[in-house]
């Protein structure tokens, strides 16, 4: 599903944010990213939906090759993928469901199969009686429900996950972690970058830990491992 080969990435300032990473993720995996800050995760995170590219070195997700893959060609990529970040990024002129049907509607999927899928995934979220409600109405955690939402309302095999508990209360957190599970559960691969010890502690899955841009430990059913 998601193979690195002695992947390299390099900025123009000089820092090395990986170096020489190589890594498999199977189709079905829960895969957290852990490691002190400022160690590479997310430039690993941003490498699997080419928001980074590789200095060097060779990635494949869904089978598609990311280092020769034109850049006209990258959001073909993301609509394969599901996306979830610590801000959330919802767009705030549009409610709930508009921002959910909007994923769908860049793809010009047809408006009733948009309407179908957009309230399947918000009752997943347990959020189909705030449909309406525009971003700035809804609480943290529910806003990071719609995101959720909305990254898998395109049926992504992959939901890539950069610190998505990071802004949210422990009660919230373990909401967001459930619906992870049960996303998971559906045979979606979960790829969480995430500094939440208590959460990596409780759910075990498979623990990939990096520092310096390397990768030093990668252990299914592993622990947190850190005291920060």
């Amino acid at each position: 599903m998601i193979e690195m080969k002695n992947v390299t990435k390099k900025y123009p300032n000089g820092v090395v944010a990986t170096n020489g990473i190589s890594v498999n993720i199977k189709q079905g995996e829960f895969v957290y990213v852990v490691g002190p800050s400022g160690a590479g995760k997310s430039t690993f995170i941003k490498l699997m939906y080419r928001e980074e590219k590789a200095t060097s070195g060779q990635i494949f997700v869904n089978g598609i090759d990311l280092a020769t893959l034109k850049d006209k060609k990258v959001p073909f990529l993301r609509r394969q993928l599901g996306v979830v970040f610590q801000d959330f990024k919802l767009l705030p002129r549009l409610n709930v469901y508009e921002n959910i049907a909007f994923a769908l509607e860049v793809i010009e999927e047809k408006p009733e199969e948009i309407r179908r899928r957009v309230m399947e995934v918000l009752e997943l979220v347990g959020l189909k009686h705030k449909a309406r409600m525009f971003p700035n109405e809804l609480s943290g955690g529910e806003q990071q429900r719609v995101s959720i939402a909305r990254s898998i309302v395109n049926v992504p095999k992959v939901v890539i996950a950069d610190e998505p508990t990071g802004n949210l209360d422990p009660e919230t957190s373990w909401e967001i972690m459930n619906l992870f599970e049960e996303i998971n559960a559906r045979g979606t691969t979960i790829v969480m970058a995430t500094h939440n010890r208590e959460i990596v502690n409780t759910i075990r899955r498979r623990v990939i830990a990096i520092e310096g841009g390397l990768i030093v430990r990668d252990e299914h059913g592993g622990d947190y491992g850190y005291d920060i």
